[in-house]
């Protein structure tokens, strides 16, 4: 896995390409996400689950959308980093950065650890 790989990546989150995405993680691949019950977020465990967590966030922000990412690459691991936004059902919006810690194993995604700014929503601006 290269730092280019891993702007493709990124490009396929920002199409919501779930097949594109899932072609670069391991079939038992972990995944922490930036917030959940436990000490590193919420776990998710195994492609399917994954694959579920990701199109859920792009069901529930249409306009999830990762900019200004960056990306290297060491060995067995590698880091991105990333601005964060979109816009929730209820007109509210995030605009955050953050990072992914990855964990490689053979050319694959083995874990990805999210972590992101912890910030108050953006009220959406009334229209006139």
């Amino acid at each position: 896995m290269t730092a280019e790989d891993l702007a493709k990546l990124f490009d396929a989150f920002n199409r919501h390409d779930i097949d594109n995405v899932m072609a670069f993680f391991a079939a038992d691949c972990v995944f922490n996400a930036v917030a959940g019950p436990e000490a590193s977020g919420k776990r998710i465990a195994g492609a399917e689950a994954i694959a579920d967590a990701f199109s859920g966030v792009w069901t529930a922000m249409r306009d999830a959308h990762w900019d200004h990412h960056s990306h290297f690459v060491h060995g067995d691991r590698a880091v991105s980093e990333w601005t964060f936004s979109g816009t929730n059902e209820d007109g509210t919006r995030i605009v955050a950065e953050g990072c992914d810690l990855f964990t490689l194993r053979d050319g694959k995604i083995v874990r990805k650890q999210a972590f992101r700014k912890n910030r108050p929503l953006i009220e959406p601006q009334p229209r006139y």
